[in-house]
Formats: structure tokens, sequence, C-alpha cells
């Protein structure tokens, strides 16, 4: 199989770690993955702000990748609903005119013929390769699905109910690993109004780490690079802000299953996480 690899705007800057695990993964599992430099920003921005816009700019996105000829596979959550919902307002035949006359400058055009999955899907759609292939690693691990991976639903082809997620915990039921419930699992890491309200975002994310924590994980994971900065990047800023300790390695999905499939640490780039994760590795022999 083969995907155009979307990148979005903040994995390449922030969560260099999430694409080096998802390309030596992938390339792991027989999946091609090709890069498009044309690519650009998904729209998901602009929204809430410029609708029309907003579309313009992902359909052109979706418009390079048919051209192509290769389906699209996302890392980001966000990009991923944005492009996903740009595709299905295409449907509409009359929105599909409107914006292919914004993209004609562009010398763009979007038929509709392209599909979008986030890399998170499709290693669901591999997990039975991914249990044959991997090394059980003993692993308590929190899964954090966030609130773009599974909504709105309508966009994601009823993929799994968003009420009761449970594609994360097949992946790391496969590897080996024993999903760990906590409360609150489904809330927001808090990112979405960080720069808002600092002061509530960090509240709510050192709430999530707290009932992670309490469970008995040893470690949480995830599929969306903004949770990342919030659970990864933000902790010891949370810790020190609350007075509080945590210490909760915190993995991208790639990288966990990674693991299991006998790829070295540095490949998956665990050396720029920054909650240390050198005594998981250890407890794993890696």
């Amino acid at each position: 199989m083969k995907y155009a690899l979307f990148l979005g705007c903040t994995v390449p800057v922030r969560t260099m770690g999430y694409e080096m695990s998802t390309r030596a993964v992938m390339k792991k599992l027989g999946i091609e993955l090709v890069d498009i430099k044309e690519f650009g920003c998904c729209g998901f921005p602009l929204e809430s702000i410029d609708h029309d816009t907003y579309l313009s700019v992902a359909a052109r996105n979706l418009a390079i990748a048919e051209e192509k000829g290769v389906p699209v596979m996302t890392m980001c959550s966000a990009c991923n609903g944005s492009l996903l919902k740009a595709h299905m307002a295409m449907n509409d035949e009359k929105n599909k005119a409107h914006i292919n006359e914004n993209l004609k400058p562009l010398g763009r055009h979007y038929a509709g013929g392209i599909y979008v999955k986030h890399a998170a899907r499709v290693l669901y759609e591999n997990v039975e390769k991914i249990k044959e292939m991997a090394t059980p690693i003993p692993l308590k691990v929190a899964a954090h699905y966030g609130c773009h991976y599974t909504k709105p639903s309508q966009i994601y082809e009823d993929f799994e109910d968003p009420e009761v997620p449970y594609s994360i915990e097949e992946i790391v039921t496969a590897i080996g690993g024993e999903p760990v419930q906590y409360e609150n699992k489904k809330q927001c890491c808090g990112g979405a109004i960080l720069g808002i309200d600092e002061s509530v975002s960090l509240e709510m994310t050192r709430e999530k780490l707290h009932h992670v924590k309490e469970a008995g994980a040893d470690a949480l994971v995830l599929v969306c690079p903004f949770c990342d900065i919030m659970y990864d990047v933000n902790q010891r800023r949370i810790e020190s802000h609350f007075n509080d300790s945590f210490g909760i390695p915190v993995l991208f999905l790639p990288q966990l299953v990674g693991l299991a499939l006998g790829i070295p640490a540095d490949e998956l780039g665990l050396r720029l996480n920054r909650v240390p994760v050198r005594a998981l590795l250890k407890n794993l022999g890696d």
C-alpha cells in the first residue's frame, strides 16, 4: 500500500519524533510513504473564521494528492478532520463547482476521488500483521484519543464509536500491553484553549495526568501532536506550576508500536521526548 504523508504544520517543527517513528513503523510494515512538497496547511485554523477560504485551502491539498493518484495519510487529528470535512463538502456539486473556481488560479481541480486516513487508523487496519511481527511489551498503557480522532463521527464512516473508542487499546493489546482505563478518558487535553486561558488549559492537562497516574499506567500513548505538546512538552511546567509530580512517559502510538517491532529507540525519535523514557526502555530491555 502507498500513501502520501501529510505532515501538517505542527509535526515537522514540534513533534519530530512522531514523524520519525511513523516513517520507521510504516516501512517495517511494508507501507510506502510518498512525500509531496507542494502540500500546505490543512486549513483547520481558518475553519471558524472564513469557511470558504478553509475549504479552498484544504481542497488544494486534496487536489494535489489526486493529481499524484495517491491516498493521503495524516498524522495530526485536526488535519485529518479538516481534510475529510472538505472532501465531504465537495460531494455537493454546488460546493465543488465553487471551490474549484477558487482553485482555478492555482491551476488545481479536485474531482473528489481521494480518501484520507489517520496514521493510527492505518496501524489499526494492520493490527493482525503487527501482532504477528511484535515481541510482546508488558506495559500498562493509558490511551488518549483526543477530540478529533473519532469525532465528528459522520466523517469517519462509523470507524468506531466516539463514545466508546477502542482502536488504540486493541493495538496496545496486540503488542502485549495492558490497556489501562482511567477517569475522564475522553476529556480534552486542554490544548484548544492554551492561547485563551492558560491556567484553565494547564489545569485540564494536570487533571488528566492525575487520573492516568492514579490508574497505575506505565505510559500514556496518543495520536495527536497538540495533545503531545500538553502532556509531554508541558508536563514539567505543569508539575512546577501546581507543585505536583507525575513523571509519566508520553509516547506517540507509532513509537510504542515501533518498540514492539524491534525498531531501535533512536530511529523512533524517543530521545526527543521531553519526559525521560530511559526507565521505560530499561524495563523493556532496550
